[in-house]
């Protein structure tokens, strides 16, 4: 009977160990199940639906494809997003993985809100020059797209005037360009030759418009040391600048601030205006209601044609305690078919070429392909410098006063003084 009692009490024991192990495995292999570190992700893009689905789509499949990170997004409308990075900042709640606009990424890098980003430099070769954030030689971000603006119109209005049409290698003259709109105001037929989108403001000015700007030969800051505007915003070559922009209105070249937003949205496509300067982003509806429509390049103002370039990129949180997770991500998303996704679903251009030979519309010969070019080849970002975000503004609205009939020296020269002014203030941010 002891014996008996004895092999039972031995077999209870052993049953007791293996089910603790049995347990403990379990508990092993569900830690290991729930070891994924969650990584947050800010973006600016909240109700675009399009855009919402792709984005969507690329963090289920990065989350799908390894088990050490998993992505979770918060969207937020573009119009209040940069206010809500800075807010979070601030309270120091940054998430992982930040959504930057392109020419405010240098501000956001130099302020701590980003951190260098490490991808290795194959990654990002064929990257067009636009989408590569670099602040201090070091990269911040990178973006799944870019954009390009253009100067639009028909094949037939250019044939009605008997203008050659320009392209990449001889794009239009200054001369060639102003003559062009003087024949269309000429005739009549138009309400204006050309809709430069004053209805749109913030980004936009300086955006579309400093680089009419660069092409005279000025520009918003002195870029061999980024300490000041003096000479190149109210220089010769600004002050040329500034009287061509204000004789667009003042001869009725083109609509002025008080634009209807509807008529820069549909004024070109309902044939109220001949020319538009308009981006990637509006070219669908136009090839779709003109089967003669051009994209024709930045006209040459005497130092080279220029368009802007640098648009939505993916960077890391100065704050994030996973940047190689981060990093992890981005690299992910970067991936050609989704450069090409997006390209397919909202227009933009594919940051490379081979992600635009994936797309309907950028692949060689197709209708969109010369925004590629445009952007390769006249694409020039704004100033890399965190002083840029009160350049921008300072800019903006001095060409809006231009544009309504102030004095173009003394409206530059102030200009100059509140750009100087706000460098002093942060002592230089940061350039030598």
């Amino acid at each position: 009977m002891r014996q008996k009692h004895h092999k039972s009490r031995t077999q209870a024991i052993v049953k007791q160990a293996l089910t603790a192990a049995a347990i403990a495995g379990g508990t092993l292999f569900t830690g290991s199940v729930q070891a994924a570190t969650d990584l947050s992700l800010w973006y600016h893009g909240a109700g675009n639906e399009v855009e919402s689905n792709i984005i969507n789509q690329i963090i289920s499949d990065f989350n799908a494809s390894q088990s050490d990170w998993t992505v979770s997004i918060q969207s937020f409308p573009q119009e209040s997003y940069n206010d809500s990075v800075v807010a979070a900042a601030l309270a120091g709640s940054l998430p992982d993985i930040l959504d930057v606009d392109g020419p405010v990424m240098p501000n956001w890098a130099w302020a701590g809100y980003l951190q260098p980003l490490p991808i290795s430099e194959e990654q990002i070769a064929d990257f067009l020059p636009g989408t590569l954030g670099f602040w201090n030689d070091e990269l911040y971000s990178v973006g799944l797209w870019d954009a390009a603006v253009a100067l639009v119109t028909r094949q037939s209005i250019l044939d009605e005037f008997g203008l050659r049409k320009p392209t990449l290698a001889e794009p239009w003259t200054a001369d060639e360009f102003n003559d062009a709109l003087a024949a269309i105001k000429e005739s009549g037929k138009y309400e204006y030759p050309l809709d430069l989108g004053m209805a749109w403001t913030g980004e936009w000015y300086p955006y579309a418009f400093s680089p009419f700007l660069q092409s005279f030969g000025g520009d918003l800051i002195d870029r061999d040391t980024y300490r000041s505007a003096e000479g190149v915003l109210n220089g010769e070559a600004a002050l040329a600048f500034g009287e061509w922009w204000q004789g667009l209105f003042k001869n009725d070249l083109a609509p002025g601030t008080s634009q209807d937003p509807a008529d820069r949205d549909s004024g070109f496509l309902e044939g109220k205006y001949a020319m538009a300067w308009n981006g990637n982003w509006a070219a669908v509806p136009m090839l779709d209601t003109f089967d003669d429509v051009l994209f024709l390049p930045a006209p040459d103002f005497g130092k080279g044609p220029v368009i802007g370039a640098a648009s939505w990129q993916f960077g890391i949180s100065g704050d994030t305690e996973h940047a190689d997770g981060a990093a992890s991500f981005i690299e992910f998303a970067v991936n050609d078919k989704y450069l090409a996704a997006f390209s397919d679903g909202i227009g933009l251009i594919p940051s490379t070429p081979g992600a635009a030979a994936l797309t309907t519309k950028y692949a060689e010969g197709g209708p969109m392909a010369v925004f590629y070019e445009l952007s390769e080849q006249q694409g020039r970002v704004r100033p890399v410098t965190p002083g840029y975000v009160v350049q921008a503004k300072v800019f903006e609205k001095a060409l809006a006063d231009i544009a309504n009939g102030a004095d173009v020296a003394d409206t530059l020269d102030s200009a100059v003084d509140e750009i100087e002014i706000d460098i002093k203030r942060n002592e230089g941010y940061g350039h030598d």
